[in-house]
């Protein structure tokens, strides 16, 4: 009897110090700083969108891939940060031109990359921005693009989506706190 009494506190204890921990667990996730910024670009209308503390603060016209699966949809984080990336496929150097890339590169993991193969980047061709035109990458204009890179920390989430909603109603979806606009002439 008192071998069972004994194994009795002990589970006890256990489950004790196990819910403890749960509940300490949950304390400190939810007291912890979340990233206050996200990215949607949605491919539906060809624009990217940047929410900082939980307000919209740029939305500016990009381009996608020019088939459906080259641009991957789903929930990305920016990895890495690149001024005047080469366009090593083409053997560009950085600076150069005719780099497709432009001068600054956000990085992403998509599709199990590690921010070598898809991001957000500037062009070598200006017209080609609002088209479904690029391999995978989302291109912008040249100067939007070196506002974004200045304001976007690694880490940053990045949603890319085909929605006819709009990038307001997709905050939520993506559990994003939306508490209103800063758009201004930059």
């Amino acid at each position: 009897m008192k071998n069972i009494f004994i194994k009795s506190m002990t589970i006890f204890t256990l489950l004790m110090v196990a819910l403890c921990r749960i509940n300490q667990g949950e304390t400190e996730a939810a007291s912890k700083p979340v990233n206050q910024d996200l990215i949607i670009v949605n491919k539906y209308y060809n624009k990217l969108a940047y929410f900082h503390d939980g307000k919209l603060e740029m939305v500016e016209p990009v381009a996608t891939g020019k088939t459906w699966e080259k641009t991957p949809v789903g929930f990305f984080k920016v990895v890495n940060k690149i001024k005047n990336r080469p366009y090593y496929t083409g053997h560009i150097s950085s600076g150069d031109p005719r780099n497709p890339l432009g001068k600054r590169w956000l990085g992403l993991n998509a599709n199990g990359t590690y921010g070598d193969t898809y991001s957000i980047h500037g062009n070598n061709n200006e017209s080609s921005i609002g088209k479904y035109v690029s391999q995978g990458c989302v291109r912008m204009h040249n100067a939007d693009i070196e506002k974004l890179y200045d304001k976007v920390q690694v880490g940053t989430p990045v949603a890319i989506t085909y929605s006819y909603k709009s990038f307001v109603d997709l905050t939520s979806i993506y559990g994003y706190k939306f508490k209103g606009y800063k758009l201004k002439n930059n």
